[in-house]
């Protein structure tokens, strides 16, 4: 059997379903709405008629009454190739998508890599696409959080930013993990094995305060290091084998080191392993994230400081949805742990 179609069918218009109801447009428009003030009885035909005439609201005019798109703009300062590469931004936009789901809320993505892309997105941010934004990967004095306090957008940011001289406080909820604690967790541990020459390969500088953060927890254990343990590095794997091997060039006594995310330590572990160095019984290593595709599948597994990566993407996005969280901002800590495996 062959299901045919009426050639051009009109489709039933919000006048249709007043005309047939009885009541005036505005009436419809409220019962779609779900707006109070319609008695029962007359709510009940205007569904009965628009479910006779099958018909359909048109979601840009809803849009326009309710001023919800239920879009969220997820704003990132990173390039798009590296975002998809570290499995700590799939954790942590996952979390975001399954809770934005929960509030039957769509993830639109948006990437900020060059000075050209600022007036773009805050043009698409303003134009009313998304009822929100989230936003993580902050530079100081990338002027995200004046760019969102103009257009008036409901926001929240990942990790704290760091404020240069001169920068006014911000006045947005902030979701970020206990870097400064977890790292002290780690280097703690390794002391307590015994180290003495203790390394840390540190993250970039020029985000939020998460790398700073690290190396203050590390220096809070260890004040006294020499310069020559420590060395820059951005969170991929590469500048983790590269970090370390730098480390080896200078200081080959080195008996552990703090690596500040899963990604660089694997790094890390494989230029140990290249220059005969066994772990842990010549050098611990511990990583911070505790992604589990990477900590499980080194070799060592990997010792790591846990910090629940798609907890904080969820908690990011839950915030967004409750109105006291934003008017009255604050910075929400996420806690973090030590978790032993073979490598320290």
């Amino acid at each position: 059997m062959v299901l045919t179609q009426r050639p051009n069918p009109r489709r039933p218009t919000l006048q249709d379903v007043a005309r047939r109801s009885g009541v005036s447009k505005s009436t419809v428009s409220r019962v779609i709405n779900d707006e109070p003030k319609v008695r029962a009885e007359v709510a009940d035909r205007v569904r009965e008629v628009i479910s006779e005439l099958g018909y359909v609201p048109n979601q840009a005019a809803r849009q326009l009454v309710t001023h919800r798109t239920h879009a969220i703009a997820v704003v990132v300062t990173e390039p798009d190739n590296r975002l998809f590469l570290d499995p700590f931004f799939d954790c942590l936009l996952r979390g975001i998508r399954r809770e934005l789901a929960q509030h039957g809320a769509q993830a639109v993505l948006l990437f900020l890599d060059e000075a050209d892309d600022y007036p773009r997105v805050a043009d698409y941010l303003g134009g009313g696409h998304v009822d929100g934004a989230i936003v993580f990967s902050l530079r100081p004095g990338d002027g995200l959080h004046e760019m969102i306090d103009r257009i008036g957008l409901p926001a929240v940011f990942g990790g704290r930013p760091l404020l240069r001289d001169g920068d006014r406080a911000h006045r947005h909820a902030h979701v970020d993990g206990d870097n400064r604690g977890g790292a002290r967790q780690a280097v703690q541990h390794l002391v307590s094995l015994g180290r003495t020459r203790i390394a840390t390969v540190t993250g970039p500088y020029d985000q939020e305060t998460s790398a700073a953060d690290r190396l203050a927890g590390y220096r809070d254990v260890l004040p006294d290091a020499p310069p020559d343990l420590t060395e820059r590095a951005d969170y991929t794997r590469q500048a983790g084998a590269d970090a370390m091997a730098a480390l080896l060039g200078r200081r080959p006594d080195l008996d552990a080191a703090f690596v500040a995310s899963d990604l660089m330590a694997s790094g890390a572990l494989q230029t140990l392993r290249a220059h005969g160095r066994r772990v842990p019984e010549d050098v611990a290593v511990v990583g911070f994230d505790d992604l589990t595709g990477i900590t499980e599948s080194t070799d060592p597994p990997l010792t790591t400081i846990h910090q629940d990566v798609d907890g904080m993407g969820r908690l990011m996005a839950r915030l967004l949805f409750d109105a006291e969280r934003i008017k009255a901002p604050a910075t929400v800590v996420v806690p973090t742990r030590l978790v032993l495996r073979g490598s320290a």
